[in-house]
């Protein structure tokens, strides 16, 4: 192997321009890495405790004991487990109102798991976009140090009488290197910007659901308020049913 044509010794070699391209292109890469681990991480996390969550929201017991097991936790609640608790609390603040229909109840509690819904895909987002300009851009940055490295290799040919091979290859190669960088920085962004944007975006679909069928079982419990009944806390099965569920809320008002 030619040591004179090492990635190494032609980065070395290279222009202050294209060696600050280059620079530029593996800050990009490294940063985007950091980003595509704490996005792993981050949703991996909410998608196994939306699944915890489901499976302890659908396994028969009473909501207002799913909620001040909730309410009693430190940390604020995020995901699935934020939506409920904020629904849950402001239906329960409306539901002490008189005079307000059922419309209005299931409203302000539809209001709260939106907004607690904004949030957390607020949070599930963040950086999506850093990959998906890292994905975009690095090639073309790359591309532009590969253009300078290449006039400037064209220039010192053009300064000598008789050119060779050996003269315009390594000029050519620092060039070339440029151009390699940006993809490889730009190929694990857009990759990780696909799978991930996937993912949340299954995540907010699993939301919405979630908010549909809360706010079925809020409107039956304030249809019987306003019927005059006491809805007394009915055990679910097991297993999610594939109808809607005739799910309630206890007769107790979140505090």
């Amino acid at each position: 192997m030619n040591t004179d044509l090492s990635i190494i010794r032609l980065v070395l070699d290279a222009s202050p321009f294209v060696q600050a391209v280059l620079g530029v292109l593996v800050l990009a890469s490294v940063a985007s890495w950091t980003v595509i681990f704490e996005k792993r991480r981050l949703v991996k996390q909410a998608m196994k405790s939306a699944g915890e969550f489901e499976q302890a929201f659908w396994s028969g017991g009473d909501l207002n004991n799913l909620y001040r097991d909730l309410a009693r936790k430190e940390a604020t609640p995020l995901g699935m487990a934020g939506i409920f608790e904020a629904g849950f609390r402001e239906f329960g603040r409306l539901k002490q109102e008189s005079g307000l229909s059922t419309e209005q109840l299931i409203e302000g509690a539809r209001r709260a798991m939106r907004v607690s819904q904004l949030r957390e895909m607020d949070r599930l987002e963040n950086n999506l976009a850093f990959l998906a300009t890292v994905s975009n851009t690095s090639p073309y940055i790359g591309l532009f140090g590969t253009v300078v490295g290449i006039i400037r290799a064209f220039h010192a040919i053009g300064a000598v009488q008789s050119a060779t091979i050996a003269m315009v290859a390594p000029g050519i190669s620092e060039a070339l290197i440029a151009t390699a960088v940006g993809l490889v920085a730009a190929i694990p962004a857009g990759i990780a910007f696909n799978r991930y944007a996937d993912q949340v975006n299954r995540l907010e679909v699993r939301y919405d659901t979630f908010m549909e069928e809360l706010s079925a079982i809020f409107q039956r419990n304030a249809a019987r308020r306003d019927a005059g009944d006491v809805p007394a806390p009915a055990v679910r099965q097991a297993a999610r049913p594939a109808a809607a569920p005739s799910r309630e809320i206890g007769g107790r008002v979140p505090e």
